[in-house]
């Protein structure tokens, strides 16, 4: 088909108008017609009846006439060309070439220009015929126009007209001059009337710029305020179009025009405001026409913040003076005393109950401060009125209530459009907008310097603390939603609890403004008065108690959501309790809640308490013990225990509700289960928020409630789901948290958690989810680790980041090592993930993997993050003979497999190992070892990889620097007059009763370590060590364990038998030793011997357990590191060390600096031996996570954003005593410090180190590799004589606190 013929025509123009009708709607709502141009354009994207339209099939059947043979032709051709354009992965590519081929055809080309031409001459006849059709129009409209004086203002006096339907002609000066001439009130009503529906027609764009536009404009405000409808709402169509499709400079004269118009109107009219049982009729001609030029500036207000940024200042300024002045016409025109009128606010309460044009004014700061500079200077009446509106609705609310029945409150109020409203709805209306008017004024700092207000029969000024106070007396007269306050269909939105809950959460949401308004003593005494009525068997004063505390349960979450509101619960006395005492909100709000979950509280009971109001009060209480602070505050009364005891009722309640049965009632039942079900979760999540600190998650795993918590929190974590409404991250921390500990971890296992990560990994590692690589191949990854796999290697390191966690995920457990695996097979456990992506030792095990190099990468990295905790190293070592794996890998990888002299090869892989093999093979601190880097030289004619490669012991002497000089050697310097410590030490004669002897030496040993730290090495440390130990040992008070009788038979000792852990552990510190000078060769068996000793003796320090946790099934689980280290420290002399390791177990300080002695002791609880949580965790770390949020508050937020805690790093360097971390001068320094200061100081030490670190924390948190930067790389720079003032502060500000929880393990 290649040419339209005339019948065609005919049936396109009957076509085109149908379809045109039925677009009608979206076409007229168009401001231009380059809008309605675009509406066309993606009518297909829009309009879902498009296809359905007979236009469009008409030309879908005339395109396919047309063309049907070209696009076969095509295809055919292109099909024979390439026979993968057929199907497959290529058929997209067959459609984008056979399109392209057919556009560029000549029949196409012949298509366009026929249905082009035909178009124009249907589109031009029906314009014809369209103008004809006007032109009729406008003959009946003027047989119609009386008529249609009582047409809806909507219609009237809309700006969104179409301009498609409008006939325009061109304006002469002459001919407008002649219309405002016309228009002269002195003219009669007729051709007034006339002159007006000419302007109406007429362009704006000619009246407004035209030479008599201001006489115009003054006739046309006179016609405005007539009270004839013919002349005022001809008058005010006209400033409804101009202010539509007019610039501000010209708008804003129309604007000021209506504003004056209708103060005028007020002060000619008077309306009386209703009073009593009397009502406002808004049909009433004066306030009719009042409303529509109300309605027409309030929709101007809503649409001028649009472009008024484009104009001058002064314009904008203008509008906002003229809407202030127009608002405060009450208060400069009235006289006290008189009957009390109308006034504009309250019909434009009427209009926009929720002030939507204010809250849009105050969005940008361009018109905020021009608002807030005009309140203060020249219209602070404006918010002195709505001050008083909110103050008088507050004060008749006792008299409303009641005066109110409850009927009466819920009556309905009949239609959406009303015309009648009674005064107390008025009031209402202008009580809504006032209250957010005042609610959005002072959430800015320039609006809350309007406060304190001087209000007019008030004695003081009201202040924002008095205004908080006067909303929250509000909430409390009115929980629930008053269907008949409002002017509005009664909905919740609109009622008065809510509209102050709005207020208070914007508040809550702004620090600044929570300090100044909320943060105060009145606001939460009147908070919690309701709630210490209660707790002291009194009646609060509540019309609705049960609704009424919800919604103070809702803020007082908030407000202990943020820093400073908790420091207000927790620490700042400001509620006066029971008999007349003061006491702390936090201990109210506990009290209260653990009432609630007794039922302990009757006057709630009686009402069937929801399970939603315990709720609220146990949200509010988590956010306080789900921080360390508040756990501390909150722990004395166990309210693990209460959520625990009702948890396992509810839960026993679920299980024991029948099954709904069809035909037999089955809906409240149903419902019944519901509401058991939704309690059980919400005890559940409570219970699992004590896992977000280190000693909240030891209560949590006390409440035997650890697996059903973790179990749950799996289910929101895949659905990624926020911990609450008041929290701002997800799980992340939390899953960290609990994986740090062996029952945590167990958990995780059990509820699947672990299982999916590592299918998530494999997803996103080994199979791709791009399917069309022919079209857009996937980018080949930069970075070692792709950023597509990053969060799950993060995840990874924060779940492996504890050797608990790792031996009980890996402990006992092989590795499959199978002689074939499929492609489609899929790790589902860590072993797995080890086994395919660590282990990769074989061609079946290359084979299986789509991205080998990639993949075995990835799985170096995460084997070098794991041995990074020297536990988990000796434990991947002797289970797996990982360097042994690594170093036949490097053997393999060479350039003549065949002969003994080929080079290894350079590659990611092979520099990858090398880094493991030199970590796990050489110890040091950071200035005892080099790590060679994984990146190769870039630099010209350099070797791409200088650092030697080994695939066989000895490793290479480049990787270890030159040891310390340890004083051991030089015994002459230790017997120096200017060794202060040492003269004090060789003096030292059993000074078991001299209690000034120990003060005496933690004075010298500070002064030592603040000017000469260096003397505190080999002898002279020993030497200190030995009679420190002995002094406290000896002394009853300073003995907190009961002293220890150790005395091992020979043959016991000799048939010990080591593990093979233990054994890896001991050749890894022989070696250390050795390369300190501290040891030699012969020192193994010595080392051996020792270990031997304390084997046995702390096995008679331990409960026997029939725990199920793998840590508990044989002893420590992992290497004695303190052990190694005292040994080092005395040179290798067995006897010593043994004696100096009894004497220090009967110490506190062995409880935390020493985790072998203290692992599963019989000293504590059973439950808490048993528990698998040290009390390095959850007491040293977890006390480090308080101090760190006061102390080093951009650390602590680190941290929560990077998804990992300040524990877990903890735990890692204080379970190795700092090996790898820390060279070894400040290991020894740290073990002296702790026993000499106080094992306090191990606190303070890693607060210290955490505040060291903070501008590389702070680097890395950035580029999301905070857990890898502390994992792997040692702590540079850290010396205790630069930081042992900072740890002084500490020690000063937070002894009493730490010290004290630490002798209440």
């Amino acid at each position: 088909m290649s040419e339209l013929f005339a019948e065609d025509e005919v049936e396109l123009q009957s076509l085109v108008k149908q379809f045109l009708r039925s677009i009608s709607d979206k076409i007229s709502s168009a401001p231009s017609p380059e809008c309605a141009e675009e509406i066309l354009l993606h009518l297909e994207e829009t309009d879902k009846n498009f296809h359905n339209y007979e236009f469009v099939k008409y030309l879908r059947q005339y395109v396919e006439n047309a063309l049907g043979s070209v696009v076969e032709e095509e295809t055919n051709n292109l099909t024979r060309e390439d026979g993968q354009h057929a199907t497959g992965s290529g058929h997209d590519t067959l459609i984008h070439a056979v399109t392209e081929r057919t556009r560029y055809s000549a029949e196409y080309q012949q298509m366009i220009h026929t249905l082009k031409n035909t178009m124009i001459t249907v589109v031009e006849s029906l314009k014809n015929k369209s103008e004809e059709d006007q032109l009729r129009k406008e003959e009946m409209h003027q047989e119609k126009q009386h008529r249609q004086s009582n047409i809806q203002f909507t219609d009237n006096c809309s700006d969104s007209g179409s301009s498609f339907s409008q006939s325009y002609g061109f304006f002469r000066q002459e001919q407008l001059q002649i219309l405002a001439e016309k228009l002269d009130s002195s003219k009669p009503k007729e051709v007034r009337w006339e002159a007006l529906k000419v302007l109406c027609r007429a362009p704006t764009s000619d009246v407004l710029s035209c030479e008599s536009w201001s006489s115009l404009r003054l006739n046309l405000c006179v016609a405005l305020s007539e009270p004839d409808p013919d002349l005022s709402d001809n008058a005010l169509r006209f400033f409804a179009k101009s202010l539509s499709s007019s610039p501000l400079n010209v708008t804003r004269e129309i604007y000021t025009s209506l504003a004056k118009s209708v103060e005028s109107s007020f002060l000619s009219h008077k309306l009386s405001f209703p009073s009593g049982s009397a009502t406002i009729d808004i049909n009433r001609p004066e306030i009719s026409h009042l409303l529509k030029q109300i309605r027409l500036m309030n929709d101007f207000q809503k649409e001028v913040t649009n472009f008024w940024i484009r104009h001058p200042e002064k314009y904008m300024e203008e509008v906002i003076e003229n809407t202030f002045s127009l608002l405060s016409f009450h208060h400069e025109h009235g006289s006290p005393g008189t009957e009390r009128v109308l006034e504009p606010v309250h019909l434009l309460a009427l209009l926009d109950i929720k002030a939507t044009w204010f809250k849009k004014w105050m969005h940008g700061y361009y018109s905020r401060a021009v608002i807030l500079r005009l309140l203060e200077r020249k219209y602070k009446s404006v918010a002195v009125a709505a001050l008083q509106q909110c103050i008088k609705y507050n004060e008749s609310c006792e008299r409303f209530t009641n005066d109110t029945t409850e009927s009466e409150e819920q009556r309905s109020i009949g239609l959406v459009q009303r015309s009648v409203y009674s005064g107390k709805e008025l009031e209402y209306c202008c009580f809504v907008h006032s209250l957010c008017v005042l609610g959005k004024l002072i959430i800015y700092t320039n609006g809350k310097k309007l406060f304190p207000i001087k209000i007019r029969k008030y004695k003081d000024p009201v202040t924002l603390t008095d205004l908080v106070v006067i909303l929250l007396n509000i909430m409390y007269k009115h929980p629930r939603p008053l269907d008949g306050d409002c002017s509005h269909a009664g909905s919740d939105v609109l009622s008065p609890s809510t509209l102050v809950m709005e207020a208070l959460w914007m508040l809550c949401e702004q620090t600044e403004c929570a300090t100044e308004c909320l943060y105060q003593t009145p606001v939460i005494e009147k908070l919690l008065a309701p709630v210490i009525a209660l707790l002291n068997g009194q009646k609060a004063e509540l019309k609705s108690p049960a609704a009424t505390l919800s919604l103070i349960a809702d803020i007082l979450a908030r407000i202990a959501n943020t820093d400073r509101g908790l420091a207000l619960f927790l620490f700042e006395k400001n509620l006066v309790a029971a008999h007349s005492e003061r006491t702390f909100a936090a201990h109210i709000i506990v009290q209260f809640t653990q009432r609630l979950l007794d039922k302990e509280l009757p006057s709630l009971c009686e009402s069937d308490m929801p399970h939603s109001l315990c709720g609220a009060f146990i949200l509010v209480c988590r956010q306080m013990y789900n921080t360390c602070d508040g756990l501390q505050v909150l722990r004395p009364y166990g309210l693990h225990k209460a959520l625990a005891a009702a948890w396992k009722k509810t839960s026993s309640l679920s299980e024991r509700v029948q099954t709904p049965v069809p035909g037999a009632g089955a809906g409240s039942s149903t419902q019944e289960l519901q509401n058991i079900l939704i309690w059980e979760e919400t005890l559940l999540d409570s219970l699992l928020n004590f896992g977000a600190t280190p000693k909240g998650l030891l209560l949590l795993q006390q409440t035997g409630a650890i697996n059903e918590c973790v179990s749950y929190m799996f289910s929101r974590f895949t659905k990624k789901l926020q911990v609450s409404s008041c929290e701002k991250f997800g799980y992340g921390v939390m899953v960290t948290q609990v994986a740090a500990t062996a029952p945590g971890v167990v958990a995780l296992h059990s509820s699947g958690f672990i299982r999916a990560l590592v299918l998530e990994l494999w997803s996103v590692l080994e199979c791709s989810s791009d399917d069309v690589r022919v079209v857009r191949p996937k980018p080949t990854p930069i970075d070692p680790i792709d950023r597509s796999c990053l969060k799950s290697f993060l995840y990874l390191v924060n779940l492996l980041s504890s050797s608990q966690s790792v031996w009980e995920l890996l402990g006992r457990q092989p590795l499959a090592n199978k002689s074939e695996y499929t492609l489609r097979e899929m790790p589902t456990s860590i072993p797995d993930l080890i086994d395919r992506l660590i282990a990769v030792n074989s061609d079946v095990k290359i084979h299986s993997l789509f991205r080998y190099e990639e993949s075995h990468t990835f799985g170096l990295r995460l084997l070098n993050v794991l041995c990074c905790n020297l536990d988990s190293f000796l434990l991947l070592e002797s289970q797996y003979n990982i360097c042994s794996m690594l170093l036949q890998s490097q053997m393999r990888n060479v350039t003549d497999p065949d002969s003994s002299e080929g080079t290894i090869i350079i590659d990611s892989l092979s520099v990858e190992r090398n880094h493991v093999l030199v970590r796990v093979s050489v110890i040091g601190g950071p200035s005892e070892r080099r790590l060679p880097p994984r990146d190769l030289q870039e630099g010209e004619g350099e070797h791409p990889y200088p650092w030697p490669w080994f695939s066989c012991y000895p490793v290479p002497r480049c990787y270890t620097l030159d040891p310390p000089d340890i004083l051991h050697t030089s015994p002459v310097l230790c017997l120096s007059s200017d060794s202060e410590i040492s003269a004090f030490l060789s003096s030292w004669k059993d000074p078991k009763n001299d209690g000034s002897w120990m003060e005496a030496c933690r004075t010298l040993y500070c002064k030592v370590m603040a000017s000469k730290p260096n003397v505190l090495t080999g002898k002279v440390l020993a030497d200190l060590l030995e009679k420190v130990v002995a002094h406290l040992s000896n002394s009853a008070s300073e003995c907190f364990f009961s002293p220890a009788r150790y005395k091992a038979e020979e043959k016991t000792v000799k048939n010990a038998v080591l593990s093979s852990v233990e054994q890896l552990g001991i050749n890894t510190c022989l070696k250390y030793g050795i390369y300190l000078r501290l040891l030699k060769e012969e020192a193994a068996n010595d080392l051996a011997l020792l270990m031997k000793h304390v084997k046995i003796f702390l096995s008679t320090q331990r409960v026997k357990t029939s725990s199920e946790l793998i840590t508990h099934q044989e002893g420590y689980p992992g290497h004695d590191w303190l052990a190694s280290t005292v040994f080092l420290i005395m040179a290798g002399n067995m006897e010593k060390s043994l004696c100096l390791l009894v004497s220090l177990s009967s110490l506190l300080t062995s409880a935390f600096i020493w985790p072998a002695r203290i692992h599963a002791s019989i000293h504590f609880p059973k439950e808490v031996a048993e528990s698998g949580i040290p009390p390095v965790y959850w007491c040293t770390a977890h006390y480090v996570e308080m101090l760190l949020k006061a102390e080093v508050p951009l650390v602590h937020s680190a941290f929560k954003m990077s998804g990992f805690t300040p524990s877990q790093m903890c735990l890692h360097w204080l379970t190795q005593c700092f090996w790898n971390y820390l060279d070894w001068t400040e290991i020894c320094h740290y073990i002296c410090t702790c026993v000499v200061m106080g094992p306090d100081y191990q606190v303070y030490m890693c607060v210290a180190i955490f505040k060291h670190l903070q501008p590389d924390i702070l680097q890395h948190t950035q580029s999301q590799e905070l857990q890898v930067f502390l994992k792997e790389e040692p702590i540079q720079g850290f010396s205790f004589t630069n930081h042992l003032e900072f740890m002084g502060v500490l020690e000063h500000k937070y002894r009493d606190i730490v010290l004290t929880d630490m002798k209440m393990i």
